[in-house]
């Protein structure tokens, strides 16, 4: 019995994804800030410290109380960003080190450090605007 191959015309249609939309999402996901790629961010921040110092954060370091560290949702790891307290002009620059915050929209959490340069070590939480840095 003799087989016969079918003809491309034959086979059952498969639907394709367009390659530029995947490439437009994987793009998308690997920025900073979406679409609004300024490096600039206004939102809450809040602050994280002794209960979490000398543990790993996400980038593999210590975390350290001391250090002028952020973590930051999706910023690489060693990217500088000026923090600067809309409340009261304050600003000092950071590093991110780890990854977060995981709480309601805030859109970075500072170490005890910044925190205090900031003047929001009372409060805990603080209108702020982050400004990604230039090398």
């Amino acid at each position: 019995m003799a087989t016969r191959t079918q003809s491309a015309s034959e086979r059952p249609s498969r639907r394709r994804r367009p390659r530029g939309l995947l490439a437009l999402a994987v793009l998308a996901l690997t920025l900073p800030f979406g679409a609004a790629r300024a490096g600039v961010q206004e939102g809450i921040v809040s602050w994280y410290g002794e209960r979490f110092h000398n543990r790993p954060t996400a980038s593999g370091e210590l975390f350290d109380v001391a250090d002028l560290t952020m973590a930051h949702p999706s910023l690489p790891f060693g990217t500088k960003v000026r923090v600067t307290n809309l409340r009261n002009g304050r600003s000092v620059v950071v590093r991110v080190n780890d990854r977060g915050p995981f709480v309601g929209s805030r859109i970075a959490d500072l170490s005890q450090a910044a925190a205090a340069s900031l003047g929001m070590l009372s409060r805990g939480l603080a209108r702020a605007r982050i400004e990604v840095l230039g090398d």
